[in-house]
């Protein structure tokens, strides 16, 4: 008979290395379907940490890929932690892309000096708007957030792809739906001449940075795990559960809805339907990763990346498909979740 005995105290160092392997298991599981197709595991594997790290170019391609999963991570790992589930981190990214190029493409005017912080700010504040319903239906009336946050992101997205065949449609684009590049003065900078690396990597690490301090050394942070561990016990407690929570779903939309911003400023230059590649829900699996930790986000972002990125390099080498990288992830949050659960419980053995 097996029975589950809750820790008294988890280690960080036993949960991040229970997460570490779970990754090696997600990576060894994955070797059966690529041996099945007639793949040599470990070249194959070699081959994909060549095309994620093993030039100066494969790794600020990936560094470029992870850039808006640490902001989508982030975005969930700040609302799970409130056990608020945002699964709308892909509607929020792009409707903090639509706000960046309404303001970006000078269609709204502003002094250019100013018009990439307000690009910024725009795209934090539809994110925000965003999450604010399921939020606000959540907390007052109980309604599931997981439902209404998955809706919104089919819905921004045929938004999107309207305004993109009306109002914000480029006369220059060839018949094409996609909108109006951003100006120059509204572009967020490479950070490697000649390289995709942009300046929204370094903005996604500061805000890593802020959100664990704000988490780990501040009384809203305090408020917000409290909610977390258990709502009525912290509205016992004499926190207002619904400020907090309305709180908690603003930072985590504006921090998606920068994601938008950041792939549209930073790297595509336009706003197109396919903006996104599954970064929203990608990024889930990043927050899952990193055991909701902001600082941990980022490698975990890393990670993520470099399996897309490098699975490309193993499919073209080896002739696997390149979906192989998205069973990866989704066999890495299988085994973070069965990790999860040896890291918060005890495995007890009886006779029955």
């Amino acid at each position: 008979m097996i029975r589950f005995e809750p820790r008294s105290g988890i280690s960080p160092i036993r949960s991040a290395g229970l997460r570490a392997l779970a990754v090696v298991a997600a990576l060894a599981l994955a070797a059966i379907p690529l041996g099945v197709a007639g793949a040599p595991i470990f070249p194959a594997y070699a081959a994909m940490l060549q095309g994620a790290a093993g030039t100066v170019f494969a790794l600020t391609e990936t560094l470029t890929r992870a850039t808006p999963l640490i902001f989508t991570g982030l975005a969930a790992a700040i609302a799970f932690r409130a056990r608020l589930y945002n699964i709308g981190a892909e509607g929020q990214l792009y409707f903090g892309a639509l706000a960046t190029v309404a303001v970006g493409s000078g269609a709204i005017g502003g002094p250019p000096a100013l018009l990439l912080p307000l690009v910024l700010l725009a795209a934090a504040a539809a994110g925000a708007a965003l999450m604010l319903g399921p939020t606000f239906l959540k907390g007052r009336f109980g309604v599931d957030e997981v439902v209404t946050t998955l809706l919104l992101n089919f819905v921004v997205l045929l938004f999107v792809q309207m305004m993109l065949e009306g109002p914000f449609k480029d006369p220059m684009g060839g018949g094409w739906p996609q909108s109006e590049p951003v100006l120059p003065e509204a572009a967020l900078p490479p950070l490697i001449e000649r390289m995709r690396l942009h300046a929204g990597l370094p903005i996604g690490l500061a805000l890593c940075v802020l959100a664990h301090i704000l988490m780990s050394r501040t009384v809203l942070g305090l408020r917000i795990r409290a909610v977390g561990e258990n709502a009525a016990a912290a509205a016992y407690a004499g926190i207002r559960v619904l400020p907090t929570l309305l709180i908690v779903g603003a930072m985590s939309g504006a921090v998606a809805g920068l994601a938008g911003a950041s792939e549209v400023a930073g790297l595509k230059g336009n706003l197109t339907a396919d903006l996104s590649r599954g970064f929203g829900y990608a990024g889930i699996v990043v927050a899952m990763i990193a055991g909701l930790q902001p600082l941990a986000v980022v490698p975990a972002a890393i990670l993520i990346a470099g399996v897309f990125v490098g699975a490309d390099t193993m499919s073209r080498t080896y002739g696997v498909s390149s979906y192989i990288a998205d069973l990866i992830v989704a066999l890495a949050l299988i085994c973070v979740l069965v990790a999860g659960l040896f890291v918060r419980f005890k495995v007890r053995w009886e006779r029955a």
